[in-house]
């Protein structure tokens, strides 16, 4: 007979591997159950223990504040890959695409003082520039409007998810609130 196969731990050699299975596991959870998920569920889809969970991320804030720092990391990579007319759209396809995903736990990070201005979207603000220009250049964008306006928008965005009803009510509440500011940016959200 066989001696049983055991699962070695491979220290700190799987760290990063970890991690990125941790926030990837976060994002899903809260995205699916919400902010308050049982953290062993997390660890556990992660196929980590808590122990590892806490040593990456020691509390739950640290673990949703990565997530939304992993969505920059991913605008990031999309903006340095987006060179035409439209990539300010691409880009807000995506910005949305995350608001929408996060709606689940916006909420809980605001009410537990994590302000959306907290260190990604100086980033974020950063990162739309050259490609607003080039879209507002294109007349796909209205020109008036500034990175510094995008991020506003985001957070009203935020405050339409964390007072709907439902899931549903959030994304009709999103397309109206662009509706009302610019039909294009609204065009683009209606087509997920």
């Amino acid at each position: 007979m066989a001696p049983p196969t055991q699962q070695r731990n491979r220290g700190p050699a799987a760290a990063s591997s970890n991690r990125a299975a941790l926030v990837a596991a976060g994002r899903r959870l809260f995205a699916e159950e919400g902010y308050r998920v049982p953290l062993n569920a997390i660890a556990r889809e992660a196929g980590v223990g808590q122990g590892v969970l806490y040593r990456h991320f020691p509390s739950r804030t640290d673990l949703a504040l990565a997530v939304f720092s992993d969505n920059i990391d991913e605008i990031a990579q999309l903006a340095a890959e987006q060179t035409g007319p439209d990539a300010f759209l691409v880009l807000w396809d995506r910005i949305v695409g995350h608001l929408l995903e996060s709606a689940a736990f916006v909420e809980a990070l605001l009410d537990e003082d994590q302000r959306p201005e907290w260190a990604g979207a100086a980033r974020l603000e950063a990162l739309l520039g050259d490609a607003l220009s080039r879209s507002q250049e294109a007349g796909l964008v209205d020109d008036k409007l500034t990175a510094g306006d995008v991020i506003l928008l985001q957070r009203m965005l935020y405050g339409a998810l964390v007072t709907a009803a439902s899931r549903e009510d959030a994304r009709s509440s999103v397309v109206r609130v662009l509706e009302l500011v610019d039909p294009r940016l609204a065009a683009v959200v209606s087509q997920r």
